[in-house]
């Protein structure tokens, strides 16, 4: 198992941490991801700020405001600490809404709302679109007895010069 930062850092992902900043923030979030420079998103995050202000003689208050930012990402450059606040939450089957009425089905490319090939005159059928017609002004006739277009007008169904198979001899240097 390597022993870097990144792995030491794995250990914690979706525990709720403290971040300080550089400006002296504190964000307490579920920490969800890292990367290589530090970049951390938390999620249902929380701003901590200390303000600090004068009364009328010269004492000073402090208040810690408190602000709900949700999910956010936190550039690396601006992380002074971190700082565990609590374990992962014990089940993650609590946060997931619960299913609705209805019946999950794939749906893929060629698939119809009911599964499988669609059925007409007691025959399957191929699905919409993949089926052995040729579409209109797509492809050639492909053997169904269609004859292929007729060459373009004085062409005689040769291509142009330095066009098909090779460049035409070219005449030797004077």
């Amino acid at each position: 198992m390597p022993s870097g930062k990144g792995s030491k850092l794995l250990r914690y992902v979706e525990h709720r941490l403290r971040v300080t900043l550089h400006d002296g923030r504190s964000i307490v979030g579920t920490f969800l991801a890292f990367d290589k420079h530090l970049n951390l998103v938390l999620s249902e995050a929380e701003e901590f700020r200390t303000l600090k202000s004068k009364g009328g003689s010269s004492v000073l208050e402090e208040r810690t405001e408190k602000r709900s930012l949700g999910l956010v990402l936190l550039r690396g450059e601006n992380v002074v600490s971190m700082a565990v606040e609590g374990p992962p939450p014990p089940s993650g089957a609590g946060k997931l809404t619960p299913g609705g009425p209805g019946v999950a089905r794939g749906a893929g490319r060629g698939m119809h709302a009911a599964a499988g090939p669609s059925v007409s005159n007691n025959r399957a059928m191929p699905p919409v679109g993949l089926g052995a017609a040729p579409v209109h002004g797509v492809g050639a006739g492909g053997g169904l007895g269609i004859p292929p277009p007729p060459p373009p007008p004085g062409g005689g169904g040769m291509p142009p010069p330095g066009m098909g198979r090779g460049m035409p001899p070219q005449p030797p240097p004077f």
